[in-house]
């Protein structure tokens, strides 16, 4: 699972935030499913060469919001919620709103943008949201 985590060590975002938005987006599309094992602290760190401190923040902030539980001894998993409840598990994200995004990559991608600026677009949009009182 560490191949489709990547931190970029030069982005304003935090390393363990990287990390924790990546395995929450994964977890949204369904590419990781309820029940997945996550790699140990240890593992993802060696894997992405940083710090064990940085995933185990990550993973402390994805169990505190419920999209990972941890085994005392077992490792991490993906929680099992159920549909239409929780974090954004495939059963609650609506089929045009996967096919939004998708157009929004496409079209961003065509454009020529970077990933980071398509993020920092989405993010600027949601803020505007929350700070209008939307």
């Amino acid at each position: 699972m560490s191949a489709g985590i990547t931190v970029d060590l030069r982005s304003a975002t935090p390393p363990y935030e990287q990390i924790r938005s990546q395995i929450s987006s994964l977890v949204a599309v369904g590419a990781l499913t309820a029940g997945s094992r996550l790699p140990t602290v240890r593992s993802l760190a060696s894997d992405l060469g940083i710090a064990a401190g940085t995933v185990a923040r990550a993973y402390k902030e994805l169990e505190a919001a419920g999209v990972v539980e941890s085994r005392r001894r077992g490792g991490t998993f993906v929680a099992s919620v159920p549909d239409g409840a929780g974090h954004g598990s495939p059963g609650t994200v609506p089929p045009e709103v996967m096919a939004a995004v998708e157009r929004y990559v496409q079209a961003g991608r065509t454009a020529g943008l970077g990933d980071d600026l398509l993020l920092d677009l989405v993010r600027g949009k949601l803020g505007r949201k929350r700070t209008n009182g939307r």
